[in-house]
C-alpha cells in the first residue's frame, strides 16, 4: 500500500480507515462558478466586441464573438451589471482565460 495514504473518516459515528491515492490527494478543489466572470470555454480569436468598460448590460445581452474551430460563438451576459473588463478585438485567448468581468 505504498501508493496510498491512509486517512480516518467518520460516518454515522463509525471510524473507517481508507486509502487515498496521490492523484486524489493532488486534485484541484472544487470552486463554484463565478457568474460575474465570463471565461473562454475554448481557445480562439476575439472577432468582435459589442460592449466597452462602463457599459450596463442585462442578462442575455451580446458581449462578444469568439471564433474557434471556424465557428463563431456568441457570448452573452449571464447576469445584469456593469462591464469592468473586456478583451480587445483580434486577440487570441486560451481556454479559461478571463474575457469579461461584470460588476
Amino acid at each position: 500500500m505504498s501508493n496510498y495514504n491512509l486517512k480516518s473518516i467518520v460516518i454515522d459515528d463509525s471510524v473507517y480507515e481508507t486509502g487515498l491515492t496521490k492523484k486524489y490527494l493532488n486534485r484541484k478543489t472544487y470552486k463554484p462558478v463565478d457568474q460575474k466572470r465570463v471565461n473562454a470555454f475554448i481557445p480562439g480569436l476575439i472577432q468582435k466586441v459589442f460592449v466597452k468598460v462602463g457599459d450596463k448590460v442585462k442578462a442575455g445581452d451580446k458581449l462578444l464573438i469568439l471564433e474557434a474551430m471556424k465557428m463563431q460563438n456568441i457570448v452573452n451576459a449571464p447576469l445584469a451589471g456593469i462591464i469592468r473588463v473586456v478583451p480587445k478585438e483580434g486577440i487570441l485567448v486560451k481556454k479559461n482565460e478571463l474575457l469579461v468581468d461584470i460588476e
